[in-house]
């Protein structure tokens, strides 16, 4: 999910994956796949920026799921925060051991 804010400036998270385009004429509207619009105060590469950094986060976490069969134990799961560095001191790594294997088969398109 990504955070936006109305022009009322309440804030609201959204499902990037359901945005159908993105259109700014002066404000950026926010069209999704059922025809609902959003109008938001972020600009077009505001949101564009939010949504390649969404996009980023899961790919990481698949890749890091697919490499060591763990997930991170202090990612929130929902809305994406920024990216934590790792620990350099080689103590606890943060991650948490699944009670059951995860295979990863490749996309058929």
């Amino acid at each position: 999910m990504i955070v936006v804010t109305r022009l009322n400036d309440s804030q609201f998270a959204i499902n990037p994956d359901l945005i159908e385009r993105i259109n700014s004429n002066p404000d950026t509207t926010l069209v999704m796949v059922d025809g609902a619009k959003y109008i938001v105060t972020e600009s077009m590469t505001e949101v564009i920026d939010r949504i390649l950094h969404y996009r980023a986060t899961v790919i990481a976490l698949t890749q890091e799921l697919s490499a060591s069969g763990r997930i991170p134990a202090n990612r929130p799961f929902g809305i994406v925060d920024s990216v934590e560095e790792d620990d350099e001191d080689g103590g606890d790594d943060g991650l948490v051991e699944l009670d059951i294997p995860v295979t990863l088969r490749p996309r058929i398109i």
